[in-house]
């Protein structure tokens, strides 16, 4: 299992990161959403699901081309 981090920009609005996130990731409601984006916000990085290998770099690009700053990594 691979989770899927979101890092803090200065480029992207709140609002935009949190619509993203919703249309990205399946299920995501924007309440979901919000405390996500305020995580990555507040401290700079934040996970935003956690899915096997080939899900988690599917999402990952997916957030990339919408202009976000995302890795995977490893699940501890």
């Amino acid at each position: 299992m691979y989770r899927v981090l979101l890092h803090n920009d200065d480029v992207n609005t709140m609002e935009y990161v949190v619509q993203v996130l919703v249309k990205v990731i399946p299920s995501m409601l924007p309440p979901q959403a919000t405390e996500i984006m305020l995580e990555a916000h507040n401290n700079g990085v934040a996970v935003v699901i956690v899915v096997p290998r080939e899900h988690a770099e599917f999402y990952c690009e997916q957030l990339r081309q919408h202009g976000l700053t995302s890795s995977i990594e490893p699940e501890r």
